[in-house]
């Protein structure tokens, strides 16, 4: 079965309109391992707008189950992730003013940036995976410069999922093959709902994790958390 892992970054950006710590992100980190999460995402970014740096030095205590931190490898961000040792780090090429994750690593192009980074995580014991659109020489690229995962960025997915399924998932039941076939690990995370999830994990081989923020807690507004987060790991068995 493949894991879900739940971005919590929308809580933090609720609590964040106004003072004070309501709703609880910690409680909110509990609250969805106990309704079945196998992982807790967040994103923190500079301007810590939602997720803010001294949340992930709180959260990491309480985790039970596993700690993903995504984000733009800054300084900044290296030292925290060095510090507070994630289960995984996902590694994605956010602008600092990006709304949100846009695009994958050009692992090409960045091939000698991000092989020093990754190799300084690895050493600290973390499990790096790159954030990557579904191009086999990008998913190729992430094996060379040595990281353990990649995330298949699924916008474009979720985008042309509603007009025609077999088309919008093609080309990333091939870059999975692709990362299966150079023994990287598949994740996969961005628009994913429970619109287009299971056709998505029924179609991929070999998917080991997704990361579901978003859709999920816009979801839980209507549904509640607990019942949400079991409809999207019934979309995963």
């Amino acid at each position: 079965m493949t894991r879900l892992s739940v971005n919590i970054n929308k809580i933090a950006t609720l609590r964040n309109t106004r003072q004070g710590n309501t709703p609880n992100v910690k409680l909110a980190a509990i609250n969805c391992e106990e309704f079945g999460a196998e992982g807790i995402t967040v994103h923190p970014r500079p301007d810590e707008r939602h997720i803010r740096y001294s949340d992930v030095r709180e959260l990491r205590p309480i985790i039970t189950t596993e700690f993903n931190m995504e984000g733009y490898p800054s300084r900044t961000f290296i030292d925290l992730a060095l510090e507070v040792k994630p289960d995984q780090v996902t590694l994605v090429p956010d602008a600092h003013d990006a709304i949100t994750s846009n695009a994958g690593w050009d692992t090409i192009t960045h091939k000698d940036y991000l092989s020093e980074i990754v190799a300084e995580f690895k050493k600290a014991g973390i499990r790096v995976s790159l954030f990557v659109g579904a191009e086999a020489k990008m998913v190729e690229g992430a094996a060379i410069i040595g990281a353990d995962r990649v995330e298949l960025y699924t916008e474009p997915y979720a985008t042309a999922f509603p007009f025609n399924p077999d088309e919008a998932i093609k080309p990333f039941i091939e870059a999975a093959k692709v990362a299966e076939r150079l023994g990287l690990g598949l994740n996969a995370g961005h628009d994913l709902s429970l619109l287009n999830l299971k056709f998505f994990n029924q179609s991929i081989p070999n998917l080991l994790e997704v990361s579901i923020g978003h859709a999920l807690i816009c979801d839980a507004l209507y549904l509640g958390l607990e019942l949400t987060i079991l409809k999207y790991k019934e979309c995963l068995r």
